[in-house]
């Protein structure tokens, strides 16, 4: 019995390394929707020609609390842009695949504070992401774990 059971860990570990690996090869194993690490929204990232990018498809609170009406980009740096609304904002861009599990050359959004960002994304399994956005040098910044959502 026990070497059933030895044998059954090393076939299902020999499973997960061989699906980590094409994961790591696979240029569109971030399309999906993902989780924010807050939680307070959902980003559909899907491929737009040679690049990827993303919108927001779902926000916790999407409508203002003061007017019950949908959540505006009222930080945006623009006046323009001020009027648009946040569900449906295309805030990460300009992704490309570059090796291994990394999209990188992309910029993020964050219509909290209306700052646009220079961006990497890193795939650390099938159903987690790291994003990562920064002023100037990936050093000065900050990283995010953003959680696959499965369709149910």
């Amino acid at each position: 019995m026990i070497r059933l059971i030895k044998s059954l860990m090393v076939i299902f570990s020999l499973v997960v390394l061989q699906s980590f690996l094409l994961i790591q090869d696979d240029s569109s194993a971030i399309i999906g929707v993902w989780k924010t690490g807050d939680g307070n929204a959902m980003v559909r990232i899907y491929k737009n020609g040679e690049k990827f990018q993303g919108k927001i498809v779902w926000l916790k609170e999407p409508n203002d609390p003061e007017t019950g009406k949908p959540k505006l980009d009222k930080n945006h740096s623009e006046e323009a842009n001020r009027t648009r609304p946040i569900l449906g904002l295309v805030n990460i861009w300009g992704f490309s695949f570059k090796e291994k599990n990394i999209w990188d050359e992309g910029n993020i959004y964050d219509p909290k504070n209306g700052n646009t960002y220079s961006c990497t994304m890193k795939l650390i399994n099938a159903n987690t992401l790291e994003v990562r956005g920064f002023i100037g040098v990936s050093l000065i910044g900050r990283t995010d774990t953003w959680t696959r959502q499965v369709a149910k």
